[in-house]
């Protein structure tokens, strides 16, 4: 079997985790936990990885480190970043534990770039001992040149177990037509619009007339953002199946320390009263910041 782009880019360290080389930086890996309701409790059930570069070691945000990359490697570096979570979360996730790993579909203009993609995931996946089924595919909002390709390529993917996500789901035409087409199993909501819906009535009303037309589809969803306890409780109260934030827990670099939320070693947290303490499963302070009103759903 042909060599993983993304390998031909690692460093492996002795404690199993990875690291990308991209010319002048250094790629880590980043997760932070997912957590779902059940009967007024949290539970971890999933990671998202992100990209955390450094530069002669000190950290730059991933925007910059994006915008200095030519077009032209844009698809390598995507190859890279999705083989970097996936070894690190093959080396210090919990094993039960769903990984999100992003996808811009912008890279997909022609079948033979899909078919690449598809064949890599197989084989880091192999290297990393990660089941397809725990891996969901977040299909980012940019546009792909090719939108046939795409298509394609998530039908392969859902073909092959895994699980496919539209994230930051806003509601205008392109998101609804986004989720007409990719047919996902996860919503992702957008983070600022949530918590713009979440300072009314009326909007908490939509957003959770939302959720449920979703549930009734089949289609689980995430709130992304929770940063205050009274978004949290509204979160729960609105439907939704999944949260994430700084409230319940900060990205933490590869390797983590989020083996303590395995199946066996997990303790529910429950959702606070809205006003109060955030549930506080991370020991990093949370920031703090005002997305609005709490609200009388």
């Amino acid at each position: 079997m042909s060599r993983s782009i993304g390998l031909a880019h690692i460093v492996r360290h002795d404690d199993g985790t990875a690291r990308g080389v991209w010319g002048i930086y250094t790629l880590q890996s980043a997760f932070q936990p997912i957590f779902a309701f059940s009967n007024g409790k949290l539970s971890v059930t999933a990671f998202e990885g992100l990209i955390r570069p450094f530069r002669d070691g000190e950290p730059q945000s991933p925007m910059s480190f994006f915008s200095t990359c030519p077009t032209v490697d844009r698809l390598h570096i995507e190859a890279l970043t999705r083989t970097l979570h996936l070894l690190n979360a093959g080396a210090c996730l919990p094993q039960e534990a769903s990984i999100f790993i992003n996808f811009d579909p912008s890279v997909f203009t022609e079948r033979s770039i899909a078919d690449s993609a598809l064949r890599d995931m197989r084989l880091v996946l192999h290297e990393a001992g990660i089941d397809a089924n725990r891996v969901v595919c977040e299909v980012t909002e940019q546009k792909s040149a090719s939108q046939e390709t795409l298509y394609n390529f998530i039908e392969a993917l859902r073909a092959n177990g895994f699980r496919i996500a539209v994230d930051d789901y806003g509601a205008d035409e392109s998101d609804i037509n986004r989720i007409k087409e990719l047919r996902p199993d996860i919503v992702k909501f957008d983070a600022h619009w949530i918590m713009q819906l979440m300072e009314s009535g009326a909007g908490f009303a939509l957003l959770t007339a939302m959720v449920a037309s979703f549930e009734e589809q089949g289609i689980r969803t995430v709130f992304e953002g929770i940063e205050e306890g009274w978004q949290l409780e509204l979160a729960e109260k609105s439907g939704a199946s999944m949260v994430q934030g700084f409230a319940l827990a900060r990205p933490e670099l590869a390797p983590t320390s989020f083996h303590v939320f395995g199946k066996d070693k997990q303790t529910p947290v429950t959702v606070p009263d809205a006003g109060g303490a955030p549930a506080a499963v991370s020991p990093s302070p949370r920031p703090k910041r005002a997305f609005g009103r709490k609200v009388a759903p």
